[in-house]
């Protein structure tokens, strides 16, 4: 068995397989030249066997990757979605159960319990539903494939790390499509660096130990940068003469800067200690929140701004904001209305990335910028009226 292992690696030295593994092509050559690179990189060969043997390509995966059409939901509709009596209540009562570990939490990372909560309810309704794709098979399928592979490569080598560890099994681990794991859906990486033993059985237990989840959570946030105790979002109102352009997560101003300008919280106070943006999720006639630094943090778990912008809300709410104004905002676009408008702004020369329906930063930047020239309200929520106008 040495011999061949041996053997195995001067034959990989003088091999022309590429250290990197190229996306596209076929997928047995992809796994294979993945394999060659696992072992470059000091793994076992017959640990990468062991792993890799019996991976597949997954087309379900690749049908959940293209298919992200709730995301083309507007802010309102959205949040009514995830966001229930039932799910609020369920949520107080897991921060109540699980009170010691929030306090244990909020002492060394200080993130908020309604934080973790949310994730909680939104990414597996408190674990209750935590995903049935193999995660090895989903992992090398999305590295496999050309959208975002410099994403999952590092979390195939990852997942091939906790194997060793004894803390993944290739044939039946399952989580998320896109490959997270666990009650708050982690990535093998996030777990490798990040994973907590909160409950101290000598091991990190995300699918079934709610204070490893909760913990991990917490500690990957305060690695992206969470601002120990600070609060994330907070609902305001704006005087009617307010100038819409000075929204936007793009722009920051000291949270005093936006009192003079009128801004005032709906419930409390606002915080003073830092800076902070204005956003409009369904434009000025729509709710209005103040975003503080922690709100930016969010876009480390997922890049979605309705995504976030609902998680931060119902933080709130679990911690006892109010509901908020949902007022009478304009009527938005369809997903074919979007991609009409985003070619549009394409035309004039805005970058918008790519057209895809969904309303995403660039997208809001763009549209602010022609809703200014146009002498339209520049609270960045394209309507019917602003694509009749382009």
């Amino acid at each position: 068995m040495r011999l061949k292992t041996l053997a195995f690696v001067f034959c990989f030295a003088l091999s022309p397989l590429p250290l990197l593994a190229a996306c596209g092509g076929s997928f047995d050559n992809f796994v294979q030249n993945m394999k060659a690179e696992a072992v470059s990189k000091g793994h076992a060969p017959a640990s990468v066997d062991r792993f890799f043997s019996g991976i597949q390509q997954s087309q379900s995966v690749l049908r959940a990757d293209r298919d992200q059409g709730m995301f083309q939901r507007p802010f309102l509709d959205f949040s009514r979605n995830l966001i229930s009596d039932a799910r609020l209540s369920k949520g107080q009562r897991l921060g109540r159960e699980y009170d010691a570990v929030f306090d244990s939490v909020d002492r060394r990372y200080g993130v908020s319990r309604g934080v973790l909560l949310a994730f909680w309810a939104f990414e597996t309704a408190y674990g209750t539903y935590q995903g049935d794709f193999n995660t090895a098979n989903a992992l090398v399928t999305l590295a496999h494939d050309c959208r975002r592979p410099d994403l999952f490569r590092p979390q195939v080598f990852a997942a091939l790390e906790l194997y060793e560890m004894g803390d993944f099994d290739p044939r039946t681990t399952t989580g998320a499509w896109a490959g997270e794991i666990g009650m708050v859906q982690m990535l093998p990486r996030d777990i490798l660096e990040n994973g907590q033993d909160a409950d101290g059985d000598g091991h990190v237990r995300l699918k079934t130990s709610a204070p490893d989840a909760l913990m991990s959570g917490a500690a990957m946030l305060a690695d992206f940068g969470w601002r120990k105790g600070e609060p994330w979002l907070q609902e305001v109102r704006l005087p009617d003469n307010f100038d819409w352009s000075q929204t936007g997560v793009h722009v920051t101003k000291p949270v005093s800067t936006w009192a003079d300008m009128g801004v005032t919280a709906r419930s409390g106070n606002l915080f003073r200690g830092a800076t902070a943006s204005l956003i409009l999720p369904q434009g000025h006639k729509g709710p209005a929140f103040i975003t503080y630094p922690n709100f930016n943090i969010y876009f480390d778990w997922n890049q979605s701004f309705t995504y976030v912008v609902t998680a931060a809300y119902f933080a709130t709410l679990i911690e006892g904001a109010p509901k908020m104004d949902r007022g009478a905002p304009d009527k938005g676009l369809n997903a074919e209305q979007m991609k009409a408008l985003q070619s549009k702004l394409q035309a004039r020369g805005h970058d918008v990335g790519k057209v895809d329906g969904i309303l995403g930063a660039r997208t809001r930047i763009a549209v602010q910028l022609e809703q200014q020239r146009l002498g339209l309200p520049a609270d960045a929520w394209p309507t019917p009226a602003l694509l009749g106008k382009l």
